[in-house]
């Protein structure tokens, strides 16, 4: 037992863990729903079963975080071109605020009577080998948690799943890179209880391996691996991230020493003032590229967001801008891509280094490219058996090179679209502003958020 985590986990899972009524309630809902996707199916004259999955079925849900997950089970015979057109026409005719998503194919995401609700076509499997697409693995996986969960291990999962929300690494989603729930249920199993895992994973090391089973897998090159109960072939940790685990790691080993109600609930940001933020970074090199936010789902937005600045620092960094550290912040119509250089601007001559002498044939084409090239300003030279020439930089200020050659990069394609348009290159002051101070204070503060 963690010293002192007792009473507060207690405390968190009365919070966290719904009501007989709220249950009742939502079993009612549920009800409703599936009588009403029942008689579209029978509308369409279909041989479709349909069952609830994800959290609510096996009763891990969040008090405060509600999603109904139904799927639509097809038989392995029906065309994917008729399981997908199906599929949405039941979704659209019953969801409201309805949005189409796309996972290995396209399902509906919406409202049914307040509740989050998606309603996702799939075909109807009895092991993993006969999956079409990933999404049809998702029935195979409720089925195994409801049938190796205890009543004790749902509190668990509960418990752990408020953990992870409360240090920012829950949800594998694209804008998270966290824990899955299924990956939060399966490491239940594994360990039993939160306190007997939170021990273990202080440990953990980069590559740290997990089954359940004793089936033969793959090799993953991840921080984490857990291989699917239900395929083999499969990384249940595949979307956490280095930086992810390593919070998750840290975090375990801080709650041994000082259990605290802030790892399950963290207090709120307090933006520092304008004049602290202003003060922390004038000492720092800054500047940033800001375009308008892509009209696309998250899972889509943030690969794209991420692979962006990557290029971006890689197109600083080949013209010899040495970026200490890089970040974006994504708000509602923007996005801003953030570097800080060690230099703003740099020489305006460089050596650049040649072959050996004795590669005669690469020394001689070394020789004829700089002899009388523009940028040359003193003209190739032996030292130490090599071959050297100064040249002139291309770019002596860092601001010049992204105006220039931003547009040139592949950063995604709906990205690539919009830099093609129009993009603005931003210096300290510009990003001086309001709609960044939460950004800033997280930034320079670098409080965990169970210390603030």
């Amino acid at each position: 037992m963690i010293d002192g985590s007792e009473i507060i986990e207690k405390q968190v899972l009365e919070k966290v863990t719904p009501s007989l009524e709220e249950s009742k309630e939502l079993k009612h809902i549920i009800k409703e729903l599936t009588r009403e996707v029942k008689k579209e199916i029978e509308k369409n004259k279909l041989q479709v079963s349909i069952e609830l999955v994800g959290s609510i079925a096996k009763e891990t849900y969040l008090k405060d975080s509600v999603d109904i997950d139904l799927f639509l089970l097809f038989p392995i015979t029906v065309s994917r071109k008729q399981l997908q057109e199906t599929g949405l026409s039941i979704g659209r005719s019953i969801l409201k605020n309805q949005e189409e998503c796309f996972a290995e194919h396209p399902y509906v995401r919406g409202i049914y009577k307040d509740v989050k609700t998606e309603i996702v076509p799939c075909y109807k499997i009895e092991s993993a080998s006969q999956k079409l697409s990933a999404v049809d693995r998702t029935p195979l996986h409720t089925k195994y948690v409801k049938e190796h969960i205890s009543e004790s291990q749902k509190k668990e999962v509960r418990l752990f799943k408020q953990f992870l929300k409360g240090i920012g690494c829950y949800g594998a989603e694209a804008e998270v890179e966290g824990f899955s729930g299924y990956l939060c249920e399966i490491l239940i199993l594994e360990y039993s209880s939160l306190q007997t895992l939170i021990l273990n994973a202080q440990n953990w090391q980069h590559g740290k391996r997990l089954s359940l089973t004793q089936a033969k897998s793959p090799r993953f090159d991840t921080p984490l691996v857990f291989i699917d109960p239900v395929d083999s072939e499969r990384n249940v940790s595949s979307a956490l991230s280095k930086e992810k685990f390593g919070l998750f790691a840290k975090a375990c080993k801080d709650y041994i020493k000082k259990p605290c109600a802030t790892f399950f609930f963290p207090n709120e940001v307090k933006p520092w003032s304008i004049d602290r933020i202003r003060k922390e970074i004038e000492t720092r090199e800054l500047i940033a590229v800001k375009i308008e936010k892509p009209p696309i789902i998250p899972e889509n937005l943030y690969p794209q967001v991420r692979k962006a600045v990557r290029s971006i620092r890689e197109l600083c960094e080949r013209y010899d801008f040495t970026i200490l550290d890089s970040r974006f912040h994504i708000n509602d119509t923007v996005v801003y891509m953030m570097l800080f250089p060690e230099k703003r601007t740099i020489s305006k001559t460089m050596v650049h280094m040649g072959p050996p002498v004795k590669l005669k044939k690469n020394a001689d084409a070394f020789i004829q490219r700089w002899a009388d090239n523009r940028r040359t300003i003193r003209k190739p030279f032996e030292k130490d058996r090599r071959l050297y020439v100064e040249i002139e930089r291309e770019y002596t200020d860092i601001k010049d090179l992204l105006k220039e050659q931003v547009k040139n990069l592949s950063m995604g394609k709906h990205i690539d679209k919009i830099v093609q348009k129009n993009f603005t290159i931003l210096e300290r002051d510009d990003l001086l502003t309001e709609n960044l101070y939460i950004f800033w204070t997280e930034y320079l503060d670098k409080k965990m958020p169970w210390e603030r």
